[in-house]
């Protein structure tokens, strides 16, 4: 499961762990800006791993240059991108670890674009061989908040890139 955070983590891990489903987790989010901000997010994530014992791997990887080199001109398909970049790593590596199927923590947010989530990860799918597990959490998304708050969890502001960091700081000053 690609994890992009914590406290988005934390419904779909307790959903699919529920049913008896073994879950390796795989942190890859180059596209969280400023480098604060995906320190605090992998700090919690690590926070959750340590708390419920979780397998998780990680790709250590701050992608700003990268990152704005495939989306300055293209910001309008950021969330594209985005979603695509994260989802095919996941699938690279489930194939190379063998897992069965792989999916994200994507899906628990009502803020994210679901339909273009399983999009990319219908393509991933298709390409490395690996089933896309395409749930919607959403309806978990409030439990999901309220118990990684109630573990004191870092939660963000924003959805992780620098332009979704701007617009929410744009709106607050309206």
């Amino acid at each position: 499961m690609h994890l992009c955070c914590a406290p988005c983590a934390v419904y779909p891990l307790q959903a699919v762990r529920k049913r008896g489903i073994e879950v390796a987790g795989f942190w890859f989010n180059p596209n969280i800006h400023p480098v604060t901000e995906y320190r605090s997010r992998l700090d919690a994530l690590k926070e959750l791993q340590d708390l419920w014992n979780l397998d998780i791997a990680y790709r250590d990887e701050y992608g700003l240059k990268e990152y704005l080199r495939n989306v300055v001109g293209h910001e309008e398909n950021r969330c594209g991108y985005c979603y695509t970049v994260r989802l095919e790593e996941t699938a690279r590596t489930a194939r190379e670890t063998g897992a069965d199927a792989f999916t994200t923590s994507l899906l628990v947010s009502p803020y994210q674009k679901f339909d273009m989530i399983v999009e990319a990860g219908k393509a991933m799918q298709e390409r490395y061989s690996v089933e896309f597990f395409a749930e919607d959490f959403r309806d978990g998304f409030r439990e999901g908040r309220r118990i990684s708050g109630e573990m004191n969890l870092y939660r963000q502001k924003y959805c992780g890139c620098i332009y979704s960091e701007m617009e929410r700081y744009s709106r607050t000053k309206r």
